[in-house]
């Protein structure tokens, strides 16, 4: 069973929930997903189509659903849909322990929204309902992208009881409306007479991608000073986005909330696995280590941080000037955070949509090959 003394056991310690990025039917045909559970700390999974894609070209763990699928004529969208579901749905039993135990807070499993749909207020609405019906669990949560068109459809679906992970979050302004999106829907769910304690939601902060983009802007400047903060910009951007979050949920609007029920939307710290091997591996979790934030990590990173990761208590309540002072030295050296922040939206929502063609295309290449069988 789970050991504290562990670097995980002492990260969940620290009041940070521990998720998994990765799913796969063989994981959780195999005990792996369990495991993970009872011995790494894993209270919960983050999916997305890159995901589902690797999953169903290993191993033969699909072959009977894509057979089935094939036999009734199931065209590739619903095919996709009813593959994923049913991944979510039995990974969202292998956690239903976790769930009880802490209130819904955790527990929870992950599915996307088609990315098509990024831009799309009511088709996102729609899809999520769909999702969230189909999957029938209530520890699922569905993806919504950050985008202005996605903060009426968190709104919406919060409004309607759906489990929110607001994904693709990157500036801390859109974070700012991401979170007041949450609170508008819990004040509609209310409204509509829901029992807010059955509503989650958590907000999806990228950190390795902005230290990618602007560390390449960094090298780049002729501005020596401003080297001096590569690696910096992603943990400053998290710290003062936990800033947002100590406001916003420490105020009269929250405590109304509060008081009938509802839970607080955590920041999860997304992309979490190191891309410049020059920085430690374990960074993106030693130095965003807070109470009521989620991690959510690739295997690799998960592993390496229990074989050698260190901890040195809160890395966040009280960084704010000292995280300011980063990106204000971007600004300083000519390089624009809401440009960066602008066209790494851009960017993951192009990368979204060639992974869930890819998706597509690994589900068609599957129906084909068992058709007529």
């Amino acid at each position: 069973m789970n050991d504290n003394t562990t670097p995980l056991g002492a990260l969940s310690a620290e009041g940070v929930s521990i998720w998994l990025d990765d799913l796969s039917r063989e994981r959780i045909k195999s005990g792996g997903l369990r495991d993970l559970i009872d011995n790494r700390h894993v209270v919960g999974v983050t999916t997305n189509p890159t995901i589902f894609a690797k999953a169903l070209s290993d191993g033969e763990a699909y072959t009977d659903q894509v057979r089935e699928l094939a036999a009734a004529g199931t065209d590739v969208d619903d095919a996709v849909f009813e593959i994923t579901t049913k991944d979510v749905a039995d990974a969202c039993d292998v956690f239903s322990d976790v769930a009880a135990a802490t209130d819904g807070e955790d527990g929870k499993v992950s599915i996307e929204v088609s990315p098509k749909l990024a831009r799309d207020t009511d088709g996102t609405i729609a899809m999520a309902k769909q999702l969230w019906d189909k999957v029938g669990r209530s520890n699922v949560f569905v993806k919504i992208p950050a985008t202005v068109e996605g903060l009426p459809a968190i709104t919406e679906s919060i409004a309607q009881g759906v489990n929110v992970n607001v994904t693709l979050i990157f500036a801390l302004d859109r974070y700012r409306k991401v979170a007041e999106a949450y609170l508008a829907g819990l004040e509609k769910a209310k409204e509509n007479g829901l029992d807010l304690s059955k509503i989650h939601s958590v907000a999806s902060i990228f950190i390795s991608r902005v230290d990618t983009e602007v560390d390449k802007r960094i090298d780049a400047s002729d501005d020596g000073a401003v080297k001096e903060l590569r690696g910096k910009v992603g943990l400053a951007n998290c710290r003062l986005a936990y800033q947002i979050y100590e406001e916003l949920f420490n105020t009269p609007r929250w405590s109304v909330l509060a008081e009938a029920g509802a839970f607080k939307q955590r920041p999860l710290w997304a992309s979490t696995g190191v891309k410049d091997d020059s920085y430690p591996d374990t960074m993106y979790i030693t130095e965003l280590t807070a109470p009521n934030v989620v991690n959510t990590m690739p295997e690799k990173t998960l592993v390496a941080f229990d074989d050698h990761g260190t901890l040195h208590g809160d890395a966040v309540t009280g960084t704010y000037a000292n995280s300011n002072a980063v990106l204000d030295g971007l600004q300083t050296a000519g390089i624009s955070y809401q440009e960066v922040m602008d066209q790494l939206e851009d960017e993951g929502l192009k990368k979204f949509d060639v992974s869930w063609d890819e998706l597509l295309d690994s589900v068609k290449s599957e129906l084909a090959r068992y058709a007529g069988q």
